[in-house]
């Protein structure tokens, strides 16, 4: 793991270039201070949002990180809270129901947060309720 690099700049912000990190599938992971910034809210709002299973993040070298693609412009992706309860109420635990979002699934054709972006999220939150029974 590292800096992403100009990628994560040209994305993001310039300030954001050095603190972002990318895992081996290509996540750029932001802080929740970046995700505060990004969606102009405190870190305490940010950590709310993460509670009431709007975001899912994760420890990375120590330090919560949240998915970039679980934001829009200025809010979470709509779409993805109900995902992940409907993956919380199927018996995943929140690290697992992270991976499974960010995974490509053959069934998808892509990873369920791509899917959702693209405006799939029925389809998604099937494929989802099927690994629940």
């Amino acid at each position: 793991m590292g800096s992403c690099g100009w990628w994560c700049g040209a994305v993001l912000s310039v300030s954001w270039h050095d603190y972002c990190v990318m895992t081996s599938n290509d996540v750029v992971w932001l802080t929740v201070p970046e995700v505060g910034q990004r969606l102009g809210l405190s870190p305490g709002q940010v950590h709310r949002l993460v509670e009431e299973h709007s975001l899912l993040g994760k420890k990375i070298d120590g330090i919560f990180r949240i998915p970039e693609s679980f934001l829009e412009e200025d809010e979470p992706v709509k779409d993805v809270r109900g995902t992940i309860i409907v993956l919380l109420d199927g018996g995943f635990p929140p690290d697992r129901a992270l991976e499974w979002i960010l995974d490509h699934h053959d069934e998808l054709g892509t990873s369920p947060i791509d899917a959702i972006r693209q405006g799939r999220k029925t389809q998604v939150r099937r494929v989802a309720q099927m690994l629940a029974l």
